[in-house]
């Protein structure tokens, strides 16, 4: 992993041949650089469509790249199989060859959608990866997961498919909801836990989707170095990489339950005040004032009241489960970070005990 300083930064993510995630601002011509194809296909969401994608389309095809637009209905509910078939319906009546590239230029949901069918399509074409939301630029576009939902969890089918490169412009976030730029805060929260303290300071008045160019830079760099560390590390999540679900094994527990409709900022924000309780109770460090103030600035929507066995359900089919044991990413202090599958029904009760008494 390398970062350089320049107005454009960039990290290399050393798995495989290696790529580069590119941070900066007005990037579309970044895109026009790094897309070599004959063919292209420009994946979007009916939301980020007439905003993002008509330009990068725009630049392609000024440079003499045949361009196709596929869009698809925004939400998390674009992640099934279905829109998968149908997407894989219409490359295919592109015309596509191995020789093209799908541009996935969106948030989470467009990134792991049209990631999947990049995977799939044809056993595997390129894939450029143009995140427009805080959450997919600090964590979907990078490290190569991609995935669809079904009824039973979140992100129970998918596969492993690097992308060719990631091209993050800052630029995009200003047409974010400020609620979504919050989001997507929290993953970049995250990799401060894991691997940046300097991270957890980003949280504040001054820390909006209008911020200088230069600070969201900055601070998506560092993020994206953390998790680029961690991916070049573990690629394919059999040790080290699980340590990026810290928060996620209650926080996919609650969107399941939730039917999806609770948003990932959310979950993962109750999930690692969850997991900080934890840690509380075996004398790690007490972490759960700061995440408590995470929680409170996020402002998610209220906890719901299904009780901890409608949860334990969900956790139970979580991906880190093994040998039917829950396993929680836990916390012995910032930086420190170690997979726990010994944790008690006790203590994940006392514990969800304690998390509905602070946010209600």
């Amino acid at each position: 992993m390398s970062v350089t300083s320049t107005a454009m930064r960039s990290v290399t993510v050393a798995v495989g041949d290696g790529y580069r995630v590119h941070v900066g601002s007005d990037l579309a011509g970044t895109a026009v650089e790094l897309v070599r194809h004959p063919r292209v296909a420009v994946v979007s969401d009916s939301n980020v469509a007439p905003v993002h994608a008509r330009g990068v389309a725009s630049a392609l095809a000024a440079a003499g790249t045949h361009v196709d637009t596929l869009t698809v209905p925004a939400g998390e509910a674009s992640k099934s199989l279905a829109v998968w078939g149908d997407l894989l319906s219409r490359l295919a009546r592109t015309g596509m060859g191995r020789d093209g590239a799908i541009v996935a230029v969106g948030g989470g949901v467009v990134g792991d959608l049209a990631g999947f069918a990049a995977a799939s399509y044809l056993r595997g074409v390129a894939l450029y990866q143009y995140p427009t939301s805080l959450l997919a630029m600090v964590d979907a576009s990078v490290g190569g997961k991609t995935g669809l939902d079904l009824p039973e969890g979140k992100n129970l089918v998918g596969a492993f498919w690097q992308p060719r490169a990631v091209i993050a412009d800052v630029a995009t976030l200003r047409t974010l909801p400020e609620r979504e730029f919050r989001q997507g805060t929290v993953e970049l929260v995250k990799h401060g836990y894991l691997r940046d303290p300097e991270l957890l300071g980003v949280v504040g008045d001054e820390w909006h989707r209008a911020a200088p160019p230069e600070r969201l830079v900055d601070a998506v760099t560092r993020s994206v170095a953390v998790k680029a560390a961690v991916v070049a590390a573990d690629e394919r999540e059999r040790g080290e990489r699980a340590y990026l679900n810290l928060g996620h094994t209650l926080a996919h527990a609650l969107e399941a339950a939730s039917g999806l409709a609770m948003q990932h900022g959310d979950a993962v924000a109750y999930g690692m005040l969850y997991a900080g309780l934890l840690g509380r109770a075996r004398g790690h460090a007490d972490l759960v004032p700061d995440l408590l103030r995470l929680v409170e600035w996020l402002q998610p929507v209220p906890f719901p009241e299904l009780g901890f066995d409608r949860f334990a359900t969900f956790m139970a089919r979580d991906k880190k489960a093994v040998g039917g044991a829950t396993r929680f990413v836990l916390l012995r202090r910032v930086g420190e970070p170690y997979l726990a599958a010994d944790v008690s029904d006790d203590e994940q009760r006392s514990a969800f005990r304690e998390l509905e008494e602070l946010v209600r």
